[in-house]
């Protein structure tokens, strides 16, 4: 009986090794998937419209928008495989998503937009997630607990 047990007890160790590899794995695609076309888009927006935006028309600030937001998102899910704890992996990313929304702003003053208000107030967005980031860092690191904080 207790050979039975210990077969039934592998077996399923070995399910969830599988199912953790299966998520890691899904977790990296996903993530450089946001990243990478996130980056392309903000990047090269012209480039990414001709290949695969068929929707008309070219708008190249909402392009440099969706990157830049695409960008954040794949940060966020890469992160999260870094770092375990949820809060600082959020603010992070939200904070590379608002400085290049930011940066998307000053780039495009010259289109539109109201950039006089627009910039200052984005910038003011993405130096609060900023400093909530690196607050967080910070407690973080003061708990003894490894399982809070940042992992190596």
């Amino acid at each position: 009986m207790t050979s039975v047990v210990r077969r039934n007890d592998r077996a399923a160790a070995r399910r969830s090794g599988l199912l953790v590899a299966v998520v890691r794995a899904a977790t990296v695609i996903v993530g450089a998937f946001y990243l990478v076309v996130g980056l392309w888009i903000f990047a090269r927006p012209h480039s990414f419209f001709d290949a695969l935006a068929v929707f008309r028309p070219y708008s190249r600030h909402f392009l440099h928008d969706a990157g830049a937001f695409q960008t954040g998102l794949g940060v966020t899910v890469l992160l999260a495989l870094a770092w375990s704890d949820s809060l600082l992996v959020v603010l992070t990313g939200v904070s590379v998503a608002s400085w290049l929304h930011v940066l998307s702003h000053v780039l495009d003053r010259n289109i539109g937009g109201r950039p006089a208000t627009d910039i200052p107030g984005l910038v003011s967005v993405a130096l609060l997630a900023t400093v909530a980031a690196l607050a967080r860092m910070t407690m973080t690191r003061r708990t003894a607990d490894p399982a809070v904080g940042p992992r190596p």
